[in-house]
């Protein structure tokens, strides 16, 4: 199934669009948030790549303005779903515009709200911490690299980091050979942990995940070129009821929170 063809399931699925304090309640307990939350604290869903670095952002912004933010991480597609059936977040910010731009079609989005805020790379790694190069070329025999084990992958036709992995493989041709050798994950900071573990010898992440795990090294870097432009896009919640949403968006763009994410390795857009 493509990732277009996806994106169509998702916005044909009815919607539970209720805001009623017993579903707030219930999303509290499935994501182990705090029940009784301070009017000033802000609820932010966000791609499981940044989770990191958007701590170190967060405590940033406490320590500047005294105002307090929590998150929920996990695949962008499970985030954007989770929004449409009514989970109270405040603010989103996606590993891909398509999940983006199916939460506007929905009329999800504040208008005006929404931004380019980063960019990744797309890199191959392996499990250890000095792997052998590999030359990602046309006609690589990836399946002998793997030695009988299986690639790991984010879920290639709804995760973004999945998503591009198979765009940048479908490119080299690789994609026929080597989809039956796959092991797909829920989301890129699984895939990760595949890795990390040992589970399985390579992976397709994000550059600055490979760089926040000791226990990988990168053995190739896809070229820009091989898959859609890495970016991630933040908004604000139509149904967000925060002060201080939009503060915090100007916060991300500002110098502080800049230099956080450049020196965690994501490119700046904004």
């Amino acid at each position: 199934m493509s990732s277009s063809t996806a994106l169509t399931r998702l916005l044909q699925r009815p919607l539970r669009r209720s805001r009623r304090p017993a579903l707030g309640l219930l999303f509290a307990i499935i994501l182990g948030l705090p029940i009784q939350a301070s009017a000033q604290d802000l609820l932010v869903f966000a791609a499981a790549s940044l989770g990191d670095t958007l701590q170190k952002v967060f405590s940033a912004w406490e320590a500047d303005t005294g105002h307090r933010a929590v998150a929920s991480y996990a695949g962008s597609s499970a985030l954007a779903r989770q929004i449409q059936q009514g989970a109270p977040a405040d603010v989103f910010i996606a590993a891909s515009g398509e999940w983006m731009d199916a939460l506007e079609t929905a009329g999800e989005l504040r208008p005006g709200s929404r931004r380019d805020l980063l960019g990744n790379s797309l890199v191959l790694i392996a499990h250890g911490s000095a792997s052998q190069p590999v030359t990602l070329e046309p006609g690589i025999d990836l399946v002998s690299l793997l030695q009988g084990e299986r690639l790991g992958m984010a879920m290639v036709d709804a995760v973004p980091a999945g998503i591009y992995g198979k765009a940048a493989l479908t490119s080299l041709g690789l994609w026929p050979g080597i989809q039956a050798h796959v092991a797909q994950s829920d989301n890129v900071r699984s895939t990760l942990k595949l890795v990390a573990s040992g589970e399985t010898p390579y992976g397709i992440v994000y550059a600055t995940d490979a760089r926040a795990e000791p226990k990988v090294s990168i053995a190739a870097t896809f070229a820009e070129a091989s898959h859609a432009p890495i970016v991630y896009p933040v908004a604000i919640l139509n149904g967000s009821r925060s002060s201080i949403a939009a503060d915090f968006l100007e916060y991300l763009s500002g110098d502080r929170a800049r230099a956080l994410f450049a020196a965690d390795g994501f490119k700046v857009l904004d």
